[in-house]
């Protein structure tokens, strides 16, 4: 997209959570299993801007890696929003064109209402009309609908408090007045901090009028507090499920079932009810997931049948037509087209063989207390029931494991390996003991 003038996106993102009672920064709290800066980035990333500057407070180093390889500079004492715009300054010296002011703990702001504020001429400004205002600044225009001023509610009169339209808190301001003005403001407030939202009455002494431009209100206007955090949770997830049915998947009961941001779900997927995605799951077409599975860093291909109450996680990877049944959990695992392990197992780095048969009650076990070793399972292999697999080791192709195994050694292809204790018969015993403990009562 090409525009008359260059643009540079600054997001204010020092804020410490406090109202949220957080020992984290407000904008690494998750939203769809992505930290809410990531969504801001990402549209922030689609308007294409020449440079994009995230301001964070002091010891934010999370902040910084999640908004990485964009810069971010440091708000020392937080003084208001005005204050929090300068210390991205050094990095607009040089530039000329509109400066686009976002504010991070508003995570999903709309493209459109952006790219109309940054075509405005002057300044513009952000306006919204939620069902609540509470805790806006109002936004006071004139006659032909340019801004007046904005007020913080905190300074509002009661009559102001009434008036619907409020400030968003973001704006677009030329960068070449941008320095100026900004020296200009005064901490003339009941929170004697320096706002961003004066910026405009100022740059009316200099000619220049500001556009307000409203957008719609779909959740809480902003993210202060964890019952708002849950309500932009609750948006979040009801725009990926229509998004993922509109891409052929069936969800058989939406509001049960859980995505992230970066879920993708093939055509003619079945998505049982309690299902939660982690980040990190693609899922190819014909799937059918079961209800109450969990699914995180997976890859699972065509045909597969997960659960129901499965968890696969860790970066495992599910072939065709694999079959994973109730209360299975698979790690960090390659499982190849055709296998099958339907109850009540755990399979954790390793690798399981084409066609192969997990039995009910086996585990691999991967980890002594230090490292973790691999399992190496071939193709048509046959796991009995109650198995255990004391990695590192190898079943080669076509091997069969005698049900309730301690597999220590590997086991040489088309072999079978039994390795339990051999079973001793006493005919009678049970009788004997009874009879024994029972006098042994009555005397007491």
């Amino acid at each position: 997209m090409k525009r008359d003038n260059p643009l540079a996106i600054v997001i204010l993102a020092a804020g410490k959570g406090t109202r949220m009672k957080s020992d984290k920064p407000k904008v690494m709290h998750d939203i769809a299993g992505r930290p809410m800066i990531g969504w801001l980035i990402e549209t922030a990333e689609s308007l294409n801007p020449e440079k994009i500057i995230v301001v964070v407070g002091e010891g934010m180093d999370d902040v910084a890696a999640a908004v990485a390889p964009h810069p971010t500079v440091i708000q020392k004492i937080q003084k208001g929003t005005g204050d929090a715009v300068k210390p991205a300054l050094p990095l607009l010296k040089d530039f000329n064109g509109k400066v686009l002011v976002l504010l991070g703990d508003e995570p999903f702001l709309d493209k459109k209402a952006l790219e109309e504020m940054i075509a405005w001429k002057g300044i513009s400004v952000m306006g919204v009309r939620p069902l609540s205002p509470k805790g806006l600044g109002r936004i006071i225009t004139h006659d032909d609908g340019t801004l007046d001023h904005i007020v913080e509610e905190r300074d509002a009169s009661d009559e102001q408090k009434e008036i619907r339209l409020c400030n968003a808190g973001n704006f677009c301001i030329p960068s070449t007045h941008l320095a100026k003005w900004l020296d200009q403001l005064q901490p003339n407030n009941a929170q004697n901090e320096f706002y961003l939202t004066d910026v405009p009455k100022i740059a009316e002494r200099d000619g220049f009028l500001t556009y307000v431009v409203e957008t719609d209100v779909q959740w809480v206007w902003g993210v202060n507090t964890r019952s708002e955090l849950a309500e932009h949770e609750r948006m979040a997830q009801i725009n990926l499920r229509d998004k993922a049915m509109a891409n052929g998947a069936t969800l058989i009961d939406p509001n049960t079932i859980y995505l992230s941001h970066d879920t993708v779900l093939g055509k003619d997927v079945v998505v049982e009810p309690n299902v939660i995605f982690g980040p990190q799951v693609k899922v190819a077409d014909n799937v059918v997931i079961h209800a109450f599975s969990h699914l995180q860093e997976v890859t699972i291909a065509s045909g597969a049948s997960i659960g129901p109450f499965a968890r696969i996680r860790g970066g495992a990877t599910l072939g065709e037509s694999v079959k994973v049944g109730n209360f299975v959990e698979i790690k960090n695992s390659k499982i190849d087209a055709g296998a099958k392990m339907n109850h009540l197992s755990y399979i954790g780095d390793a690798v399981v063989g084409a066609k192969s048969n997990i039995g009910a009650g086996t585990i691999t076990c991967n980890y002594d207390g230090f490292d973790k070793h691999k399992t190496n399972i071939g193709s048509n292999v046959f796991v009995g029931s109650n198995s255990t697999l004391v990695a590192p080791v190898t079943l080669e192709d076509g091997s069969y494991v005698g049900a309730g195994s301690v597999v220590t050694s590997d086991v040489p292809k088309d072999s079978l390996l039994i390795a339990r204790a051999r079973s001793i018969l006493k005919e009678g015993w049970a009788l004997v003991y009874r009879n024994r403990k029972n006098k042994k009562k009555e005397s007491a």
